[in-house]
This record gives structure tokens, sequence and C-alpha cells, in this order.
């Protein structure tokens, strides 16, 4: 019964471990920034996944949703992490209206912890043709994909 007791708490310890190693994992959004996609398919995506909240935690005039990451999904992007996702696709139900004029076409993308600087040259590395628009100097920056 001693060694049962010991043994069985290592066990519990090391499946605790695996399970919270697993979990902290960052999931990475670089490859669908490449701007080759539309709003409704990422945001439904991560949304199925359960990576992103269901219901937009905000709603720009212009219809631009922003969607908050879920509670340990851990997004990135080009190595950054991931403060929002956004989304918008004209005459899609899946976004929710603004109370201006809405935007035309396809967006989508993220709000990143970083600098525009910063995020421009991992942008660059990785090849993508996404803009960079800084939302707040030197502490966040949107990457975002647009088709009219």
């Amino acid at each position: 019964m001693r060694k049962c007791l010991p043994n069985a708490l290592s066990l519990l310890a090391a499946i605790g471990a695996v399970l919270h190693s697993t979990h902290v994992l960052p999931h990475e959004l670089d490859a669908q920034l490449d701007c080759t996609s539309n709003a409704h398919t990422f945001i439904a995506s991560l949304q199925s996944d359960q990576y992103i909240e269901p219901q937009p935690m905000h709603v720009e005039a212009n219809s631009v949703n922003a969607f908050r990451p879920t509670k340990g999904s851990n997004l990135t992007a080009f190595g950054f992490r991931v403060y929002a996702v956004l989304g918008y696709d004209q005459d899609d139900a899946l976004f929710s209206k603004g109370s201006g004029l809405a935007m035309t076409g396809s967006l989508y993308g993220v709000v990143v912890y970083g600098t525009s600087e910063a995020v421009k040259t991992h942008l660059h590395d990785a090849g993508s043709d996404a803009a960079v628009h800084e939302v707040m100097p030197l502490i966040m920056t949107a990457v975002l994909c647009k088709a009219n």
C-alpha cells in the first residue's frame, strides 16, 4: 500500500504535465494570413475549432467584427500573441452589422501585441502579402487581408 500511493501520485503528476503541455502550445495563424482566403472561411474555421468566441466582442461602425480568442487558445501570428481576430464579409450572416455604412468585400486578420516595424519585418520574412496597420503605437498592430 505504501508503494502504491507514491506511484499513483507520480502517474497523476505525469498525466497532468502532459495534458498541460499540450494545451500550452501556440496555435499559429501564419498560414491562414497568406491573404488567399476570405473572412467567412477564416472566422468560421476558428469558431468551429473553438479558438475564438462565437460572438464578436466589438463591432466597428463599418461592420468589421472583432472576436476574442477563447481562454487557453494561445493564438499567435508570425510569432506575436493575438489580442483579437478580425473579420467581415459583405452580406454574410456570420458577421454582425455595425451602426454605419458597411464596407464592401471581405476583410480578415488579427490584432497582435507588437510594434508595427517588428510585425512588418516578420511578415516580410514570411512572404505574407498582408497589410500592417498600427493600432496603438509600440503596443498593438493589425495584420489584415482584404479582398474586394
